[in-house]
């Protein structure tokens, strides 16, 4: 079937295809093809014209095809798929890289014909505009819904697009829809079922008139003013390429008595038209003013729209509106008692009001914002990688700051409170301080350090405007299979309670009277509990073996374990606590699994009750949805187990409307909302955030800072874990020739991990920072062969950096893709730089690798975890600049088949024991077991005298003359009373510690 034949005559074609648009007006220039299906444009990839297909993951991207059709509406073929989309997936039409790009400008829109399957699924629809290809170009959106059953033809006006904000690119090229160098146009289909699509004939058609070409804009949607001032709205004319305008734009703007506030009481009400005659300049501006008037009373906020009727020009996307601020009300009063303010606010709100407070969305479902009024929002959230584009330090901040004024424009001005998982630094940040993941601050031992760490995130993430982290991560890593592994602190409990520190180094006092100072940050204790001991094997989360899985433990083992870090969190005041996706079994209590979020006997009854914690529950991502039943048993579970706050990334409407629904119809009791709202208004107010909702960006310039770094540098520095040094290799010296290989020496990405500008991570360099071999290069006399191809001889000492790539969470799973054991080419590396010279191997991973084989040809060996963007820290303890003084945070297994293992298990012959860790800062003390009993006589007095420093440091004595003797010789004998060593220091039993440690000395 032809074109010709189906446009014979409008009857006919409604006929054949009862849902045809009208043939286009005969003073329109004809269509232009896109895409005709029949073979002219392949399936291919840039640079290269062509169809390819993305997705979220392998399972994502469609099956595309061209499919021969009878009833094809344009020529004999119509491309054809299917799908079964999980994150997302779609496919793209780009046009050649090295060819012009493509002039739309003639054209009123873009139209296709689309085979409807009715299943009332929206269907994103977008296309590529400026920018350097189809790759680098600005993306602008729209959508179409398929609710109709058979061919129609879509039809979709340029003026329709509008500019994505949640994912772009690039930066912004200009953000505006030139339409003079498009490179294609993509289509993303729905999630969550399975389908089948045929679409035919792509083309544009129409003529295009000024208004696609213009577009009027107010400097802001939402206006807000105090009682009695006057509100000024600027009006900008806006223009493709910024040239003038051919014909008059005309604005016509009047109040509209729509809104709350009433006309003649609250505002006088204006009309009138501004004019940008022909020949006006893009840019040009003009302004509204409201006056509103004062009365005696306390109000709630209202709102006044501001109606516009543009002629000549696109009008702008959203009536602004005009928010006379509320005032009066004893919510607003700093100086009243918190628990008054709270109680008020809370009288005040409709149900309506409760669940928007209960509610989190991601910032990248709710686009401008207009849905933060609409439902009440009272929190966003940026996922893994979900940043504004560009991604700087000030665009955070308007991006924020364009968020809360959308909250100014609610009834009761509630501030959004915005949160972001800042697990190492401000790590979604370009540029930030990245510093070691928890599992290489574990390894420092030292708790003032990671209270620096905790500040130096806290200013930089509160410079941006975001008031709240989720972090830090107090799980307690029982198996290094598991992906999540190096958000850990390390194995022991104690030790995890020891690093709490960087609580404060986040919130400031545990009372919470610095949470409105501008570098401090609420923080988040999770994954609440047991998220670190899930039983390998137990997970059913898609491809994940441990992450998400079951935890099974004695409730002895709970209590001494997994809650241990939860009741020192709640001592220093904790302001959040997130659940765990995880399950957890209790032995012997009857419930088998059951998931955290469900778990009300642990969050409401432990840690809300016998715990004492008075901050909110936070969900995890969309963890109600893994909860049994049907939604709103999800919803009602969840919230009924103390949940506060749920993060629905993009399901926040659905969540809002079901809650209510909930307790509309008693199923949720209202004590219950009104207890989760009270909370969460609590920390707000404690943040000053009614008083400063805005950011404060004072302290923007000492993001990245050198002093900043400074604080990273030591963390990298004393992370590193010396596990070996035969002959004395380490430190280098300056006059050595050195010879550097690995596929971690020079990779940025590689050393900072996973959860570094994206969720998962990426290898190469895509933040500010040093890689290991540029502070190498800083120091000494260094040769780079990544892979160790280039010559070895005449060379004194080789270093050999190797370990992991990025992963994050059960992506990173042992058994998912991923081992403990080093990469081939790793290996190749290694061997052959060991057999050639004297050498050392840095692991830079977040997890103990396997390398016993290799062992004996290594001389010393490093554990170097994921040290962040200060590489230079590394370089310090290579060169002697530093000591090392680093311990292994976890047991570092001799084979995979000994996981888990772990400090107090019955049967334990690890490769090195947890606590292990030379020195080459101190010189080690002489007298053998005489000395030992000396220090074991100290310690014990120390001990009873309370007094901590001089107690570790005389275990520490001990653990050196232990270590010396042993050497590489390390048998179960050893390792077992030797890691039970440091867990007793931890605990502050320093006498029983050395006396442990004496016990492995006369082994050894």
């Amino acid at each position: 079937m032809r074109r010709t034949a189906l446009l014979v005559s409008t009857a006919l074609l409604t006929a054949l295809l009862p849902f045809a648009v009208a043939r286009a007006a005969d003073n329109d220039p004809p269509p232009v093809p896109v895409d005709r299906f029949e073979g002219e444009v392949p399936f291919a990839s840039q640079p290269a014209e062509g169809i390819f297909t993305w997705g979220g993951d392998s399972d994502d991207p469609p099956a595309l095809r061209l499919a021969a059709r009878s009833d094809a509406p344009e020529g004999a073929k119509v491309l054809a798929g299917t799908y079964d989309i999980s994150g997302y997936g779609g496919f793209t039409h780009d046009y050649a890289a090295d060819a012009p790009a493509h002039d739309w400008s003639a054209h009123k829109g873009i139209r296709f014909w689309w085979d409807g399957q009715d299943n009332g699924k929206k269907i994103a629809f977008e296309i590529k505009d400026g920018g350097a290809d189809g790759e680098a170009s600005e993306l602008w959106t729209t959508s179409f819904t398929d609710d109709f059953t058979g061919w129609k033809q879509i039809e979709i006006p340029f003026t329709d697009f509008v500019y994505r904000t949640d994912y772009q690119p690039v930066g912004g090229i200009d953000h505006v829809l030139g339409l003079t160098q498009m490179w294609g146009y993509a289509l993303t289909l729905p999630v969550g079922v399975k389908g089948e699509f045929a679409m035919d004939d792509v083309e544009l058609y129409g003529r295009a008139d000024q208004s696609l070409r213009a577009s009027v804009t107010t400097d802001s949607a939402v206006h807000p003013v105090r009682e009695g001032g006057t509100a000024t709205v600027k009006v900008t004319l806006a223009t493709t390429g910024s040239a003038p305008v051919d014909d008059p734009v005309t604005v016509h703007y009047e109040t509209a008595a729509t809104g709350t506030a009433t006309p003649g009481k609250d505002y006088t009400p204006v009309s009138g038209t501004l004019t940008f005659p022909a020949g006006t300049a893009s840019g040009a501006t003009r302004t509204i003013t409201v006056p509103t008037l004062k009365d005696r009373s306390a109000e709630t906020a209202e709102t006044i729209p501001l109606k516009l009727t543009v002629t000549g020009a696109k009008p702008p996307a959203e009536t602004p509106q005009i928010v006379i601020d509320a005032h009066g009300l004893p919510y607003l009063d700093a100086k009243l008692p918190l628990g008054k303010r709270v109680a008020d606010l809370l009288s005040r709100m409709s149900l309506a009001e409760k669940v928007g407070q209960m509610t989190q969305a991601e910032r990248g479902a709710v686009g401008e914002g207009a849905d933060v009024t609409a439902y009440d929002l009272g929190s966003l959230l940026s996922g893994g990688g979900s940043t504004p584009t560009p991604n700087t330090p000030a665009a955070w901040a308007r991006m924020i700051d364009g968020f809360q004024l959308r909250a100014r424009a609610t009834r009761l001005q509630i501030p959004l409170i915005y949160g972001v998982d800042a697990v190492h630094g401000h790590n979604n940040l370009a540029g930030a301080t990245i510093m070691p993941h928890n599992i290489g601050l574990g390894a420092t031992r030292d708790p003032r350090l990671a209270e620096k760490t905790g500040a130096v995130t806290a200013s930089e993430v509160r410079a941006t405007g975001i008031p709240w982290d989720f972090a830090p991560c107090l799980c307690v890593s029982r198996d290094e299979r598991w992906g999540r592994s190096y958000e850990s602190f390390g194995e022991d409990p104690a030790l995890v309670q020891s690093m709490e520190t960087i609580i404060q180094g986040l919130q400031g006092a545990p009372n919470g009277r610095d949470l409105k100072d501008d570098d401090k940050v609420l923080a988040t204790a999770k994954h609440f509990v047991g998220d670190g001991g899930t039983e390998y094997g137990s997970s059913t989360t898609g491809t994940y073996t441990i992450d998400q899985g079951v935890t099974k433990v004695t409730r002895q083992q709970l209590e001494a374990v997994h809650l241990a870090p939860y009741r020192t969190a709640v001592e220093r005041g904790i302001g959040t606590v997130m659940p765990s996706y995880s399950s957890l079994d209790i032995l012997g209590d009857g419930q088998g699994p059951v998931r955290m979020h469900a778990r009300g006997d642990m969050i409401n009854g432990v840690l809300k009750g016998r715990m004492g914690f008075d901050g909110f529950v936070i969900s995890d991502w969309n963890a109600i949805d893994q909860l049994p039943g049907d939604y709103p048993a999800h919803v009602r579970t969840a919230v009924d187990a103390g949940v506060d706050m749920m993060m629905v990334p993009y399901g926040y409407k659905d969540f809002t409307a079901t809650l209510a629904d909930e307790v509309e119809a008693g199923r949720v009791g209202r004590k219950r909302i009104d207890d989760a709202v009270s909370r969460i208004l609590t920390q707000k107010f404690r943040l000053g955030l009614f008083e400063h909702p805005y950011a404060d960006t004072a302290g923007a310039s000492r993001i990245g800072s050198a002093a900043h770094r400074a604080v990273a540098r030591q963390a990298a520095a004393e992370s590193q874990v010396l596990l070996k040094n035969a002959h004395g290799v380490l430190p280098l010296r300056k006059n050595q020739k050195v010879y550097v290989a690995g596929s971690n020496a020079d990779d940025l990405g590689n050393q900072t991990g996973g959860w570094t500008l994206t969720w998962q991570g990426a290898s190469g360099t895509h933040t500010q920072g040093t890689t290991i071999l540029d502070a190498m290069r800083k120091d000494g006399d260094v040769t780079y062969s990544k892979d160790a191809s280039a010559p070895t001889a005449g060379y004194d000492v080789g270093v050999v950096v190797v370990g992991e790539t990025p992963y994050a969470e059960g992506v990173g799973d042992v058994g998912n893709g991923h081992d403990l054991q080093l990469s081939a080419v790793d290996k190749a590396a290694v061997d052959k730089v060991c057999a050639a010279m004297r050498c050392a191997v840095l692991i830079v991973s977040g997890r103990p690798q396997l390398i016993g084989d290799r062992l004996g040809g290594i001389d010393a060996l490093v554990a170097s975890w994921l040290p962040g963007t200060e590489g230079d820290g590394v370089a310090d303890v290579l060169y002697g600049k530093r000591p090392f003084t680093g311990q292994l945070p976890v047991t570092w297994p001799r084979s995979e088949a000994q996981l888990p293992i772990n400090v107090g298990d019955a049967s334990y012959d690890p490769q090195f024991p947890y606590g292990w860790g030379l020195t080459t800062g101190t010189k080690v003390p002489s007298g053998g077991a005489a000395t030992l009993k000396a220090l074991g006589s100290a310690a014990a007095a120390a001990e009873r005298a309370g007094a901590d420093s001089a107690g570790r440091a005389l275990v520490t004595k001990a653990r050196l003359i232990v270590q010396e003797k042993v050497g590489q010789g390390i048998t179960a004998a050893i390792a077992k009373p030797f890691a039970d060593a440091d867990h007793l220091s931890l605990t502050g039993r320093y006498g029983a510690a050395v006396q442990k440690l004496t016990e492995a000395y006369r082994v050894g």
